[in-house]
Formats: C-alpha cells, sequence, structure tokens
C-alpha cells in the first residue's frame, strides 16, 4: 500500500500552508527581507512582560488551567468587549490563537459535507479549516472589485433555499480583512447579519484586527443569537508566539458553550497559562498603547504604496484596515506563485501570491513586521522588482 493510501483524504485533500512555504523560501535565502507575513514589529507591553517574571515559578503556571480561560482573563475580556465592542450579550472562551478559535468553531457549528459560505479574497487558514475538517462545499462569493467589500447581493441570492441543496451552514468574514487591507462597514455588516438571521446561518466574524484602522475609519462588532466573534491578542499586543486568542459566543445559544468545550478539551485542553496572565496584563495598558503603535504603521503603507506603484493606478486596494495590500499584477506576469519566487530569488523581497487566497494574479504585501527604516529598504528592493516586471517580465 502506497504511503498516501494510509493518510487522512481530508488533510491529503487540504492545501499546503502559503506561510511555510514562504518561511521555507526566506530561511533558504541569505539578506532576504519579508513582506510576506502578517507579524507586528513590536513586542508586548514592557510593564506586561515585567509582570510575569516572577510568575515563572509559580506551581500555577505549569500546571492545567479552565479549558475556556483563567477566571481573571475571562472576565477582563468580558468587560473590554462591553466596552470597546459593545458587545453585551456574549461569553468568552479563551483559545491558543484566533486560528484555533476558528478550528473550533468549525468543528462545533459544521458537519462534514455543510455547505459554508467566504468571500474572495479570503484568509487561506480559514479555507484550510474547512478542507480538513470535511467541509468541502466552500461558496466562494465575490467581493467589490473597488472596495473589495463582501457582495451582499450575491450572499442574499446564495442564501435563498434552492431544490435538492440546503442553505449554507456558515458566513464567514474577516473584518478589516486579511487579505484585503478593506474593512466592513457597519451597514453593510448589518446587512450582512440579518441576512444570516433570515436564512439560519451562522455569522462567523474575525475581528483579529480590529485596532488595525487608518484614515479614520472605526472599527464595529454585531451581535446576536447567529453571531460569532473572534479576536486576537497577537498583532495588537505583539504576542504573536504566545498564542492567545478569544471567542466571544452568544450566551442565550444554550448549550454552545458546552460543545465548545468538547473541541477544546481534545485540542489545546487550555492555552498557556503563562501566555494568559501575559494577554491580561497587557489589556491593563489600555488600547491606547496599541492606537499608538497602529497610527504609526501610517509611515509603513506610505512606503509600500509607493513601491507598489510601477503597477499603475487603481492597481492596490487596501489600506483601509489590518496591515495588508492587495495589488494586482501586470498582464505579462500574472502568474503569481512564480513572480513571487522570482521576487524573492531575484530581488530578496517575498511577498504572498494572492492564489492563495482565491486571488490569482495579485500579491499580499504585509506592512506591519519591519520598523521604518528596515521597511524603507524592503520596499526599495520591491519597487525595483516590479519595476522590473513590468518593463522586461520575469528576466533571470
Amino acid at each position: 500500500m502506497a504511503p498516501a493510501a494510509r493518510l487522512s483524504q481530508r488533510v491529503l485533500a487540504t492545501d499546503t500552508p502559503v506561510m511555510v512555504k514562504m518561511q521555507e523560501l526566506f530561511y533558504g535565502m541569505k539578506d532576504a527581507v519579508s513582506l510576506a507575513q502578517g507579524v507586528v514589529y513590536w513586542q508586548p507591553p514592557a510593564q506586561a512582560l515585567e509582570k510575569i517574571k516572577g510568575l515563572v515559578s509559580e506551581s500555577s503556571i505549569s500546571n492545567y488551567g479552565a479549558d475556556d480561560g483563567i477566571p481573571e482573563l475571562r472576565s477582563a475580556l468580558v468587560d473590554k468587549l462591553r466596552r470597546e465592542n459593545k458587545l453585551y450579550k456574549s461569553s468568552v472562551m479563551v483559545t491558543a490563537g484566533a486560528n484555533q478559535a476558528f478550528v473550533n468553531l468549525v468543528l462545533t457549528l459544521c458537519d462534514a459535507g455543510d455547505s459554508v459560505v467566504m468571500f474572495a479574497p479570503y484568509y487561506f487558514n480559514a479555507y484550510m479549516s474547512f478542507q480538513m475538517t470535511g467541509v468541502t462545499d466552500i461558496m466562494i462569493g465575490p467581493s467589490d472589485l473597488d472596495t473589495l467589500q463582501p457582495d451582499a447581493d450575491w450572499l442574499e441570492e446564495a442564501l435563498v433555499p434552492k431544490e435538492g441543496k440546503a442553505v449554507p451552514k456558515l458566513v464567514t468574514v474577516v473584518n478589516p480583512g486579511n487579505p484585503s487591507g478593506a474593512y466592513v462597514p457597519e451597514a453593510l455588516l448589518q446587512r450582512i447579519s440579518g441576512l444570516c438571521k433570515k436564512a439560519g446561518a451562522w455569522l462567523v466574524v474575525d475581528n483579529t484586527y480590529e485596532y488595525f484602522m487608518y484614515k479614520g475609519l472605526k472599527h464595529v462588532c454585531v451581535e446576536g443569537d447567529h453571531i460569532v466573534n473572534i479576536f486576537s491578542f497577537s498583532k495588537a499586543y505583539g504576542m504573536m508566539g504566545w498564542r492567545i486568542g478569544y471567542i466571544a459566543y452568544p450566551s442565550g445559544v444554550e448549550g454552545l458553550g458546552a460543545q465548545l468545550l468538547k473541541v477544546q478539551d481534545n485540542i489545546p485542553i487550555c492555552p498557556s497559562i503563562i501566555g494568559q496572565k501575559l494577554a491580561l496584563h497587557s489589556l491593563e495598558t489600555g488600547p491606547e498603547w496599541v492606537h499608538e503603535r497602529v497610527q504609526d504603521l501610517s509611515k509603513n503603507i506610505d512606503i509600500v504604496m509607493e513601491a507598489l506603484s510601477p503597477l499603475g493606478k487603481g492597481k492596490v486596494k487596501g489600506g483601509e484596515g489590518s496591515i495588508y495590500l492587495w495589488a494586482e499584477l501586470p498582464s505579462n506576469a500574472m502568474d503569481d506563485v512564480p513572480v513571487v519566487y522570482w521576487l524573492a530569488k531575484k530581488h530578496g523581497v517575498l511577498v504572498i501570491p494572492g492564489s492563495a487566497s482565491g486571488g490569482p494574479g495579485f500579491i499580499r504585501v504585509s506592512f506591519a513586521g519591519l520598523r521604518e527604516e528596515e521597511c524603507r529598504l524592503a520596499a526599495a528592493r520591491l519597487r525595483k522588482g516590479l519595476e522590473e516586471l513590468v518593463r522586461d517580465g520575469m528576466v533571470p
């Protein structure tokens, strides 16, 4: 029997993580700079790091904690959700990052064979979460070509019952967007919510980048018995490696918390205790600590936008929220994967191929992982590469 025949067909059919490919490429090169992975350049608040230094030797740090998170962090998060997000009827489960939160929800809300809805360009890890759990009827909705906001008219039609086909079980959006860098305004989010409620579908909103808003725009959340919100400490507080996220689920849905606990107990059991303590103390610094660093990213946005200018007017979207720009490649080089490898190997700069997010012919560029001077270096390489690409194509 061939080795592959003994492996899960679900996992074999799941896309290979694009970030794994990019990391392998990056670590195999010398002097490369990355505008690929979605990270921030800052570390967690210094005062929060200082507070957890003295906790390392405490026995509670090495023991298991409550499956859904240590009580003091969950209490602080409920307060935060009410104060900042206007979510008054939500309970909290702490997870090992937002990705694990999404997997928890797919396993809890969906069955293999269910139909679900995403909008292109979509977050590649969410797509993979559906694939590896057998949720293979993934309907990919369009986004507005100019704003990259989800097409609610298309969704309205997609949620209409049709003979021989079940109504989609779940709809998911990322707000503000990964990989698009666009945001979903309140009126559109409310309309999407209303359509899901009418159809009896769940709406899962990934709010990982809630603090990453620019141009005076404001992030909002919606709440209801059909809505689950996901949040993360990774980007806002520079806690990527600490792996702490959380789910805000409707308190009024009987049994939902208990079913989530079944999944949680079989994946992490509980999130890292030291990570949860760091998250708790990071919250104490207040959202102003995050806002100060996010606003400083406006410089990086301008730097990377200028680097992308060889692609031409109207070819770059985003810059409204999150930490990404979404750029269309020139007509002579629309095969995005070879372009990404060419930019890396010839010009020493990494970006993400858009095809990983259902957007062939585009690239995702992250602008938050480097300080301003490092960003200028990466942007100079990117601009040089794109100028050559537009002018001559992928010259070896």
